[in-house]
């Protein structure tokens, strides 16, 4: 007798047939180009810098829109004149896009995201596409903030920086990082996007007050202590000069404290973070919470120069770095003119909080670069918080004892005192 079995339109389906497993993996590496300026007068005897820099679209010459730092704008006020005369001297090279647009400059464009979205509105008004320019000259905060309209609109509207304030020449602005603040947490919404170009030209110094000015240096020293002995040698020996302003003291610093951060960023191997550490991160930990701790009051580079000194200090308790670097990275940040003693800083339990949200921006277990040695960078993934409060107290205890009026020079320059 035959046995015969029925199969369900469910079983015969090839619905049901089991899919082969396959996976592919590519890697792929996307090149990109980081063009990096040194200009005296861009706007002037400079300009052409720039025009070389902005390349036609196709057969039509390239839209460009000017984004002004309002703070720059009126500590400069011949700047706008000098913008539109630019674009009217470049003839047919360029297309101008509109009257030259004013953010407010500092922390307060990057706190409301209504400024955002006027920027987008802006770009979309003037028609500006991917092949079109944002030029936005400024600190540090309208760099980040102009910068993220532009990385978001159409994907990417080409950005050139032209950064107003010495930290933005000597750190930030070369960076391939921007970002508004949201939640209270700094730089919460953001994307990494390489520029097209920087341009730092020295003219657009010559009126940022002596408060921003000497809190510039703060990041030099950070790059520094992490990548080069004898720059942070050479730094130190000219700290009372730069306090002072003399450019040919202060220029070749932030010159090669650019470079040093672009060399990180595009030989580095990890320009958009995606691996644990961020060595150009350096004394941010704290940085970052004490700007919000005192409602921004402390600039950026202020509350850069209190993190780089904690953290020096506690890897001279902890990692073995030799105590007399700690003082003397102590000693060169105050003959720099940076306040290194805060009243916040008695409010450590807040301040540590610090640390979970610097792991949470970057995920996975928290890593922050400390120093077994100038030169010598290491990542450790716990902080000992006893020995953390040890450091902020020796530095309140070492602040202020080295001070000195500009012009009164304390040698820093020996590493053995």
């Amino acid at each position: 007798m035959e046995t015969r079995r029925n199969h369900t339109a469910a079983e015969s389906s090839p619905m049901n047939t089991p899919a082969p497993q396959h996976s592919v993996d590519i890697s792929f590496a996307v090149p990109f180009v980081h063009r990096l300026r040194f200009t005296e007068d861009v706007f002037g005897a400079d300009a052409e810098t720039l025009l070389e820099l902005l390349e036609p679209s196709g057969e039509k010459p390239p839209r460009v829109q000017f984004w002004l730092d309002e703070d720059v704008a009126r500590a400069q006020p011949e700047l706008v004149d000098r913008l539109e005369e630019f674009g009217r001297s470049a003839g047919s090279r360029i297309l101008p896009a509109g009257k030259v647009q004013i953010v407010p400059g500092g922390e307060t464009v990057k706190n409301d995201i209504h400024l955002l979205e006027r920027m987008l509105k802006v770009f979309n008004a003037y028609d500006l596409d991917r092949r079109s320019y944002v030029v936005v000259i400024g600190g540090g905060a309208v760099l980040d903030a102009v910068g993220f309209a532009a990385a978001i609109a159409h994907r990417g509207i080409r950005l050139i920086r032209l950064p107003t304030t010495t930290l933005s020449q000597d750190d930030s602005g070369v960076g391939v990082k921007n970002a508004v603040n949201l939640f209270q947490k700094k730089n919460w919404v953001g994307t990494f996007a390489v520029p097209w170009a920087v341009i730092n030209d020295a003219a657009l110094l010559a009126t940022l007050p002596d408060r921003d000015f000497v809190s510039g240096f703060a990041e030099a020293v950070k790059v520094f202590l992490l990548k080069d002995r004898e720059k942070f040698d050479q730094l130190c020996h000219s700290a009372v000069e730069i306090r002072q302003r003399n450019m040919q003291a202060a220029l070749p610093v932030i010159r090669a404290s650019a470079e040093l951060h672009l060399q990180h960023i595009t030989r580095g191997g990890d320009p958009f973070e995606m691996l644990e550490a961020r060595p150009l991160d350096f004394g941010h930990w704290s940085a970052h919470k004490l700007e919000v701790m005192t409602n921004f009051e402390l600039r950026h580079g202020e509350a850069v120069g209190i993190g780089v000194a904690i953290d020096t200090l506690y890897s001279a308790l902890v990692l073995g770095l030799p105590m007399a670097d700690a003082h003397r990275t102590v000693k060169c940040l105050e003959q720099l003119g940076l306040p290194l003693n805060h009243p916040i800083l008695d409010q450590t339990e807040l301040l540590f909080r610090g640390l979970e949200e610097f792991r949470q921006h970057l995920g996975g277990r928290l890593t922050v670069t400390m120093l077994h040695q100038v030169g010598q960078p290491v990542d450790v993934h716990e902080i000992d918080q006893p020995r953390m409060r040890e450091a902020i107290s020796l530095l309140r205890k070492l602040s202020g004892r080295s001070t000195a009026p500009a012009g009164t020079e304390i040698p820093c320059n020996s590493r053995n005192e």
